[in-house]
């Protein structure tokens, strides 16, 4: 599902962020990029989610190799095969959960009764439904990271990146949603969260680690 071949990325300075990342993520895992702050796991998720490209190395993602796609067919496999999820939830106020998930697939050429029904489903599946119609700022904050969520699988992406998913949330919340991730992936969705924090990684079943821009153990 995703693979990295010695990747690195150079930034003016020069600054190395990653010297040579190797890693692969099969498909149906759920995998946590551990590291502290300065490690490169920004970065890294940039490369892995597509969001920018490596100085060198080549990285595959369901199936594509980056290096031969346009900026448009980029965009579009992002649009269709990548789900991301942040520690900024990024939802709509004023606008129902419904809504914020169904804009989800406001470009997809759908009928907003289409858009809605599949946001319906979604919310279903992450423990929502009682929830959807309500204004989303009136949830709870591991409520809202629950509509982020719903809102990355709705298109059913490939793979999901989840980017400190818990680091705005208490400890309850977090738990919440670790165990919600942990549901997600044995239904079948293949998850990568991208974490500083050893006690959510520790709950993931296969650990990489990143320090320095290199991969420490279990690439």
């Amino acid at each position: 599902m995703l693979e990295l071949e010695d990747v690195t990325k150079e930034y003016p300075g020069p600054v190395l962020a990653l010297g040579g990342v190797s890693l692969s993520v099969r498909e149906g895992e759920l995998v946590a990029v551990v590291g502290p702050s300065g490690s490169g796991k920004s970065t890294l998720l940039q490369i892995m989610g597509t969001l920018d490209r490596p100085t060198a190395g080549v990285v595959r993602v369901a199936g594509f190799d980056v290096a031969e796609l346009g900026d448009a067919e980029l965009a579009a496999l992002r649009a269709h095969r990548i789900g991301f999820v942040f520690q900024q939830f990024f939802l709509l106020e004023g606008m129902s959960a419904l809504d914020n998930v169904a804009n989800g697939l406001l470009y997809a050429g759908l009928p907003a009764e289409e858009r809605r029904r599949l946001a319906s489903e979604t919310l279903e599946r992450v423990g929502l439904g009682r929830r959807m119609r309500h204004d989303a700022s009136k949830l709870s904050g591991g409520e809202r990271q629950r509509v982020a969520i719903a809102r990355a699988l709705l298109g059913r992406p490939a793979i999901v990146f989840a980017d400190e998913p818990t680091g705005n949330l208490d400890s309850r919340s977090s738990a919440e949603i670790v165990a919600l991730l942990r549901e997600l992936n044995r239904d079948g969705s293949t998850i990568v969260v991208i974490t500083h924090d050893h006690e959510i990684a520790d709950a993931m079943p296969r650990q990489i680690a990143i320090r320095d821009g290199l991969i420490e153990g279990g690439g």
